[in-house]
């Protein structure tokens, strides 16, 4: 047989840094094991084509689907968390922020913005899960207060998009604290009668479920989202009962009255304009 047939040296001599890997995020498979193109993925609202399954976004995708072509202006978009507690687990606090800058981009766990949907001019506030489980501080607080001020002050809808693990443990009692002044701010909305749309996706749970995620004049969700306080398996341990099938998902929840009602994420849009219109019997648009 010719040498060249033949391996002179055992083993695989390519360096890694040579080897021609397919690139990162060409494809995405959902948790029943179907695969998309990420392409295909984004053109169908994020949600995967065979089972439906709606992957989860975050403040760039949403206002992309919600905001007429695209345009929009950020509000606060510099705010940033401070350490007042000098938090230490095994890692600083301030350590942490700083990481998750880095590696999401983005200053906080939600971006507001004003822009115009359908025609109209909205108030959005949509949480990131990617930074630090979406957790809920200070700085959170402080934009969704300041995004519902902009919404009293111009008689704009204001639209609230949770996707949270809770509130932020590093900031202790600082963190619980923006339950009750969102709250508060929620119920200034309601009187000065400007809707106020809460969606839940996946997952919202902890203080948000327990503030500002249950406060809608309408509360809705995406199909198949986790919505809850404590999680599962510590709801199961503090009753000591199994739980009903489904529990905690979008779908058991408005079965038992939580939710009004659960939205595919390309009629996203169109519902939530179309809520709006009708709250504040305006000609309904198209």
């Amino acid at each position: 047989m010719s040498s060249w047939f033949k391996r002179k040296e055992k083993g695989i001599q390519t360096l890694t840094e040579e080897k021609k890997d397919t690139p990162k995020g060409l494809w995405y498979k959902s948790p029943t094991g179907k695969i998309v193109e990420s392409e295909d993925l984004a053109k169908n609202f994020y949600v995967s084509p065979e089972d439906d399954y709606h992957v989860r976004i975050g403040s760039k995708e949403y206002f992309e689907i919600l905001f007429d072509d695209n345009k929009f202006k950020e509000l606060d978009a510099n705010l940033k968390s401070k350490d007042p507690l000098k938090f230490v687990d095994t890692k600083k606090y301030s350590e942490r922020l700083k990481a998750a800058e880095q590696k999401t981009g983005l200053n906080d766990a939600v971006r507001t913005a004003v822009g115009k949907s359908m025609g109209k001019e909205l108030v959005v506030s949509c949480m990131d899960f990617a930074f630090i489980g979406g957790s809920m501080g200070s700085v959170v607080g402080e934009k969704i207060s300041r995004a519902i001020d902009m919404a009293m002050k111009k008689k704009i809808p204001f639209l609230m998009i949770s996707k949270s693990g809770g509130a932020r443990m590093m900031e202790a009692a600082l963190s619980l604290m923006q339950l009750a002044k969102t709250s508060a701010k929620l119920a200034q909305l309601a009187e000065a009668k400007i809707p106020y749309i809460s969606l839940c996706t996946d997952p919202t749970t902890g203080g948000t479920t327990a503030s500002y995620a249950m406060l809608g004049d309408i509360n809705i969700s995406e199909p198949g989202a986790l919505i809850g306080f404590a999680g599962p398996r510590v709801v199961k341990d503090t009753t000591g009962k199994d739980l009903p099938d489904g529990f905690q998902t979008a779908e058991f929840l408005k079965e038992h009255g939580f939710l009004d009602f659960i939205t595919h994420r390309r009629d996203l849009k169109k519902n939530i304009n179309l809520y709006i219109d009708l709250i504040t019997n305006q000609p309904i648009r198209s």
